[in-house]
């Protein structure tokens, strides 16, 4: 599966970008050219972007079911492709194999839960103070919508936007992230082949200066979608601001996880493993920062450096592998920085801290599970997202003590609290300020739950009906009869 070329889909058609300048894609497993996605241009957004608003029209009068249909049927489509994408997913991005697959059967199930969302797309109506008068509250699109992708979780977050954009009546242009575009390129392959009408869904790749800039700034796009860092929201946000365009922002984090003394350790440290280290810790929800109280944090870091040291880097296709690669060299070097500032700070290095040893090593992206102690909640280890395989931890005295640090900090994504006395979930549920926290369990959200960041984690969030309301904006009508 190598040296792909995937075009724009623009208007139901694949085509070059207007200049015909290609980025390459490389593999993060052997730094090897593996494909090659269009460099698309300001042109090839506004091209989009207009076939999107010509196509908007028509598909939000069709009834929301016989667009879920739609949804559906492409759904379908992917699922009878699952091992197809899921190898180019690995292959680009290098999550294992057998976590692509998982994020095919998600995205799978993105698709199929907003299809399912489309009879419960509802308004309301209010009692007026005036006679022989009503007040509708009904909830219709916005128009042109664009999503703009992070490249960890690339076709699931595409599934993730597309299919409640869509049930809704919106349209949308996509934007695939420039380290991994191929996939989401190529499920233009499966949109093609379904029923869903040309310019209903654009997909342009590119440089986010250029493209995403445009997409943004553009006085077509109603409302934008993205999944990305703090810093990339914040550029948006300024961006959006000169057509007060309407956001909806998944940004970055830092969990806190917290341990208290009655929890199971063993069973606790199979979740932070889980947690800290899946996707090489690519994910905004993992575990990166620990507060265990201390009557406990001898064993549990113990047993937790054990398992971290035990876990097995290596070829993502293979089922024995625990830890695949990085995404690129330029997140390999802010790995190396962050570890550095953290010896330099006074941490300890508990284990890993760089490249594993040996010759499968020497090319691509590769970054040793590492745990990092004897740390102060006042360093950059425990303040600045990692997005790696990188756990710094430290104990606490009590709950108290474990909240305060949690909260010491500008991110709010998400957070763990790990406790079999219900007072101390519900203190911790009450004043985590985070806006998604899992109790006595590990991360991963589900279809109809709300995937949400305080702070500057983001505004807005996706998933479950409140996800599907973020697509739709509310119009009122008053009634005199």
């Amino acid at each position: 599966m190598s040296n792909i070329t995937q075009k724009l889909y623009l208007n139901g058609e694949f085509v070059d970008s207007s200049n015909s300048e290609l980025i390459e894609v490389i593999s993060p497993t052997t730094e090897e050219v593996v494909g090659y996605a269009p460099k698309g241009t300001r042109e090839d957004a506004i091209s989009a972007l207009k076939s999107s608003q010509d196509a908007q029209k028509a598909w939000a009068k069709l009834p929301a079911q016989s667009r879920a249909e739609l949804v559906i049927e492409l759904a379908d489509l992917l699922e009878s492709h699952a091992d197809e994408y899921a190898r180019l997913i690995t292959l680009e991005q290098g999550k294992l194999f057998k976590d692509a697959l998982g994020e095919v059967a998600g995205s799978v199930g993105f698709l199929r839960y907003a299809a399912e969302s489309a009879r419960r797309i509802e308004g309301e109506i209010l009692t007026s103070e005036n006679q022989d008068e009503q007040i509708w509250i009904q909830r219709v699109p916005f128009g042109v919508t664009v999503g703009l992708l992070a490249w960890n979780y690339p076709l699931a977050l595409a599934a993730r936007k597309l299919g409640n954009a869509l049930v809704t009546g919106n349209t949308m242009v996509v934007m695939p992230p420039a380290d991994t575009p191929l996939t989401v390129l190529k499920f233009a392959e499966l949109i093609d082949q379904s029923n869903i009408p040309n310019g209903v869904i654009n997909i342009v790749s590119g440089d986010g200066a250029v493209v995403g800039d445009e997409l943004v700034r553009n006085s077509m796009t109603k409302l934008v979608t993205l999944t990305g860092s703090s810093e990339v929201g914040s550029i948006l946000y300024r961006s959006a601001s000169e057509n007060i365009t309407a956001l909806n922002l998944e940004l970055g984090g830092k969990a806190p996880f917290i341990v208290l003394d009655d929890a199971n350790v063993d069973e606790v440290v199979d979740i932070a493993i889980q947690s800290g280290f899946g996707n090489c810790g690519q994910i905004c929800t993992s575990n990166e920062r620990m507060y265990i109280q201390e009557s406990i944090y001898a064993e549990f870091m113990e047993k937790f450096v054990a398992k971290a040291k035990a876990l097995k880097v290596g070829d993502p296709m293979l089922d024995t592998t625990d830890v695949g690669p990085k995404v690129n060299a330029r997140e390999i070097a802010g790995l190396v920085e962050k570890v550095t500032r953290a010896k330099e700070q006074g941490a300890t290095i508990a284990c890993g801290g760089g490249k594993p040893e040996g010759a499968e090593f020497e090319s691509g992206f590769w970054f040793e599970p590492t745990v990092i102690m004897n740390t102060t909640n006042d360093m950059a280890i425990m303040k600045e997202e990692v997005f790696g395989p990188v756990v710094a931890a430290m104990p606490v005295k009590d709950l108290e003590e474990a909240l305060s640090f949690a909260n010491d900090i500008d991110l709010g994504l998400s957070g763990y609290v790990y406790t079999n006395d219900m007072r101390k979930i519900m203190k911790a549920v009450n004043e985590l300020e985070v806006g998604e926290i899992y109790v006595n369990r590990p991360n991963g959200e589900l279809f109809n739950g709300y995937h949400t960041g305080f702070k500057r984690s983001g505004i807005g969030g996706e998933d479950g009906r409140y996800g599907l309301e973020g697509y739709l904006q509310k119009k009122t009508v008053y009634v005199k009869f």
